[in-house]
């Protein structure tokens, strides 16, 4: 298969992002009122293309193995769940205001932010001399915390009595069901327990498409062990974790490590890495690993021995994985025609697997190409398409990353067979109709 251009276009994201509303990808949320705010909604293509990845993601952390488990929580919690974890006193970003314009910046989202983020954690901060990205000026006022988390309420009454929290992560109520799962399940150490849901922070400055937003979805896993074999296991799992994304086409090269300082680190945690891509914007995270004690107890029964667990946790955003996937996929060519854009996924990760294409809409070929459809439709997700000439039609499929067409053409009424087009090479191979669907399966290695 043809990998990826490594070259991107300078404008790569402007192009993703107006491809991605154009297509059926990515939609600002609530448009037609003047949008929500680094909201966005998943379109027809985008919710399959970000299903894929959450499946690939559940594939290899649970089906593949036999030492995790799943779990799925609730998004509301117990407020006392937060108070005890930390985060409603400590779930804060540095929060700088410009005196001048009044725009408000997270302070790593400065001019060299990574270092007036360090000189902050060693209060050494001095902010006379940085610009304000929005106006220019030098005025900006020393940085305060700002709670990332959403309050709300639960119930008529709006009292201190009922207040609750949208969950900024979903770590928290793997370790409050940890008893039930370990009962419930019969696991022995080691064993870890996973789940993909929502999750959402009142981010100062959000922005770049989806990888900053306040309504995200994570996919985290924790894997629990002894103390000693804790920091073996965290090792395994960065590098398990930095082979799947390459799994999922993103050119090694893409891909880096970047270890947290001591200063840095929750209090907890022993260890801390990020995954970071290159996105069009620069190097940025989009998974972290880390390992910790956590307050949990664990009873050995064949040891007779009881002890807190050390924890390895993962955890990756899967707006940010969609987000890199597309950035990955992207690559223009030449053709006869201008330029030739084509998405380039891993099959099993492509919204649509095939697409069937009459030749022309046609009467006498719109019958049978429905009825290849209907054939393909159970096994493979899929579309049909009848309007405009097929060479447009064979484009719009390549944009929105489709790995293989089925054109039914006028020589299919003689000899009750298809044309199945390949993306990435172009190429085309003839099959009888009632051996399409083996043939799609071969070629997708489904």
């Amino acid at each position: 298969m043809k990998t990826a251009s490594r070259v991107a276009p300078p404008d790569i994201s402007e192009k993703i992002t107006s491809l991605a509303k154009r297509r059926g990808f990515v939609f600002p949320s609530s448009e037609i009122y003047g949008g929500a705010g680094a909201t966005w909604d998943y379109g027809p293509l985008g919710v399959e293309l970000k299903n894929n990845v959450k499946r690939a993601w559940w594939r290899s952390m649970v089906q593949l193995r036999d030492d995790i488990v799943g779990l799925d929580g609730a998004i509301l919690m117990h407020p006392r769940v937060w108070e005890a974890s930390g985060h409603v006193e400590n779930f804060t970003d540095p929060l700088v205001e410009c005196r001048n314009c009044r725009k408000r910046f997270r302070l790593d989202d400065l001019p060299k932010g990574d270092e007036l983020a360090a000189a902050w954690r060693a209060k050494k901060l001095d902010l006379s001399g940085v610009s304000c990205p929005n106006c220019g000026e030098k005025k900006l006022a020393d940085p305060r915390q700002f709670n990332l988390m959403f309050k709300t309420f639960v119930g008529p009454v709006e009292d201190t009595a009922s207040i609750a929290w949208l969950r900024p992560e979903t770590a928290q109520s793997i370790f409050v069901d940890f008893e039930n799962v370990l009962q419930t399940s019969r696991k022995k150490l080691p064993f870890g327990i996973a789940q993909i849901g929502k999750a959402f922070r009142n981010e100062i400055t959000p922005g770049n498409f989806i990888f900053r937003s306040r309504e995200f979805e994570q996919m985290e896993m924790q894997y629990f062990t002894r103390a000693s074999e804790a920091p073996r296991f965290y090792e395994e799992w960065k590098e398990t974790r930095l082979a799947w994304h390459v799994e999922q086409g993103i050119p090694r090269d893409k891909l880096q490590f970047r270890d947290h300082a001591a200063d840095e680190r929750a209090h907890y945690a022993a260890a801390a890495t990020d995954i970071q891509f290159e996105f069009p914007f620069g190097w940025n995270e989009f998974e972290g690993t880390e390992f910790s004690g956590k307050k949990l107890e664990y009873f050995d029964e064949a040891a007779n021995e009881r002890f807190v667990p050390h924890v390895v946790e993962t955890s990756v955003g899967a707006d940010r994985a969609t987000y890199a996937i597309l950035c990955t996929a992207y690559d223009e060519e030449p053709d006869k025609e201008g330029i030739r854009v084509v998405l380039r996924f891993r099959a099993h990760l492509a919204p649509y697997k095939v697409a069937v294409l009459p030749l022309s809409k046609n009467e006498r070929l719109t019958p049978l190409a429905r009825d290849v459809w209907a054939k393909i439709r159970p096994a493979f997700m899929s579309t049909y398409d009848e309007t405009q000439a097929i060479g447009r039609r064979y484009r719009r499929q390549d944009e929105i990353g489709t790995p293989l067409c089925v054109t039914v053409d006028f020589e299919s009424l003689e000899d009750n067979a298809v044309t199945i087009r390949e993306r990435d090479s172009m190429g085309q191979i003839r099959v009888t109709i009632p051996e399409v669907v083996p043939a799609l399966r071969e070629k997708l290695g489904a």
